[in-house]
């Protein structure tokens, strides 16, 4: 798709701006990462030119003085909260992260379960990941969090939780998805540190909201529709206008922790170094958009395949109509609705004039290509064959999978497997092709299209199946679905 982000920008001046940040303090900091430190999709899809591992790769030139805490809450592990673009929960996740970081050279030291009140679930977790040579600690629910502050700051607030052992200068620490509890490991871990007599500081890399853009930036309004299960609000930085008189932008939960902050900051340092939640961050994300236009039309398409996924996951029985009624009121803000999604109007344009499940994908020069269920092929895998074709230059008549082939996978699906729908589904179709590939020209050429497809979007006028949604994922799509079950 059309580029709007400078990643090489990006890589060049963020790493100089958390250098200067390390030399700040004297014996460690603690640098809380939000978001994801790679398979940052989310940053990928609103700015267009961000490349998923950026943050990674940044990291890695810090390897020799960096080690990795990461953080997952024992609520998030009770409700086996999932991650929506990879699908796999959370507990999953951070395992997985964790062999990917070894991988890259990256050392995790630990693993801090926070809001644990005894759950189950959580020290069955700990006991696994313990039983894998990796240390865990407990890090406990607080009455009156975040605004209790004589109790959080004290032996019976951030004295009860288990003090992390690290041993680099550089603690990053970070953890699968949000709301677990990373800035607060990290204010324990100061008043812990405090305590032996260690001087540590703290610093913040978030990368949305972006501080210096405004607050009603489709950007920055894309991060709340994307954190509406936590009901994170954007609001400008009282602190820091109050300080500078400039108005910035950060989140509820920043807003509301700084008094705690603060207090752990002059009981450690006599003063605290930071005026603002703004001044915290290292964030230099919004000083690298090369095409502000294109990340601004990305976001509210972002904003849009949000709000799909909500209205699916509230037919599924998994979300509430709150989540639904913020992204309404994120749409206009934005002054959008769901037909500025060009693949929503085509696909349910072809729904109205053949009265079967369609669905549509725009392509990186912007051509839109439709598809309708038929006998033999769902509409995403009929959709995957006509934009293959369209891509390798393949005549839209010419049929790539044999009816003759097709029936007998059928007939496997309904006779021996006892499955309700006979027609193919996109992993199906692949297979077939790539079957195809080594005696037919036209399938090894659509084959190769598949990499020109990430990044593109699509709509279905149903829900599809758990199969083709992964397919999606795995090619990199951007998918959403009207809340129709398929008939």
């Amino acid at each position: 798709m059309k580029i709007g982000f400078d990643n090489e920008k990006y890589l060049s001046i963020q790493s100089e701006h958390i250098k200067k940040r390390i030399a700040q303090f004297g014996d460690k900091l603690y640098l809380e990462f939000g978001g994801k430190l790679f398979d940052d999709n989310h940053a990928s899809r609103v700015l267009p030119g961000f490349q998923p591992d950026s943050k990674l790769r940044m990291l890695m030139q810090l390897s020799d003085c960096a080690e990795i805490v990461m953080v997952i809450s024992a609520v998030d592990i009770e409700r086996n909260k999932v991650r929506g673009d990879l699908g796999i929960t959370y507990d999953v996740d951070a395992l997985r992260l964790r062999d990917e970081f070894e991988k890259c050279g990256l050392h995790v030291s630990s693993i801090v379960i926070t809001h644990y009140n005894g759950q189950a679930s959580a020290v069955a977790f700990r006991s696994r990941i313990e039983r894998l040579g990796i240390k865990a600690y407990y890090h406990y629910t607080i009455d009156g969090y975040p605004h209790n502050i004589s109790l959080i700051d004290s032996d019976e607030g951030f004295g009860k939780n288990d003090f992390v052992k690290t041993e680099k200068p550089l603690v990053i620490v970070t953890a699968p998805g949000p709301g677990s509890g990373k800035m607060a490991v990290c204010l324990s871990q100061l008043y812990h540190e405090h305590k032996r007599g260690n001087k540590a500081g703290y610093a913040k890399f978030e990368t949305f909201p972006i501080w210096n853009l405004s607050l009603k930036h489709p950007v920055n309004l894309a991060y709340e529709a994307a954190t509406a299960d936590l009901n994170d609000v954007n609001m400008i930085d009282p602190f820091h206008l109050e300080a500078y008189g400039k108005t910035t932008i950060n989140y509820n939960r920043d807003i509301e922790i700084f008094p705690v902050l603060n207090a752990i900051f002059e009981s450690i340092y006599g003063e605290n170094p930071y005026k603002s939640p703004t001044d915290m961050g290292v964030n230099m994300a919004g000083f690298c958009m090369s095409d502000e236009e294109v990340c601004c039309n990305a976001s509210k398409n972002e904003i849009i395949r949000r709000y799909y996924a909500v209205l699916g996951k509230l037919a599924d029985g998994e979300c509430v109509d709150n989540e639904v009624n913020k992204i309404k009121l994120l749409m206009k803000r934005a002054m959008i609705d769901t037909d500025f999604r060009r693949t929503t109007l085509a696909a349910k344009a072809r729904n109205l004039q053949s009265g079967v499940p369609c669905s549509a994908i725009e392509l990186s020069n912007g051509t839109i290509i439709t598809a309708e269920t038929s006998a033999l092929l769902g509409p995403s895998a009929a959709l995957l064959l006509n934009a293959t074709k369209h891509l390798a230059g393949i005549p839209h008549e010419e049929k790539l999978i044999p009816q003759s082939m097709i029936e007998p996978i059928q007939k496997t699906k309904v006779t021996y497997l006892h499955g309700g729908n006979p027609r193919l589904h996109t992993d199906e179709v692949l297979v077939s092709l790539s079957m195809l590939s080594t005696t037919n020209e036209n399938c090894r050429k659509a084959l190769e299209q598949l990499p020109k497809l990430k990044g593109c979007q699509v709509h279905s006028t149903v829900m599809l199946s758990e199969v083709d949604r992964k397919i999606f994922r795995k090619l990199g799509i951007d998918l959403s679905c009207d809340p129709i079950r398929k008939i």
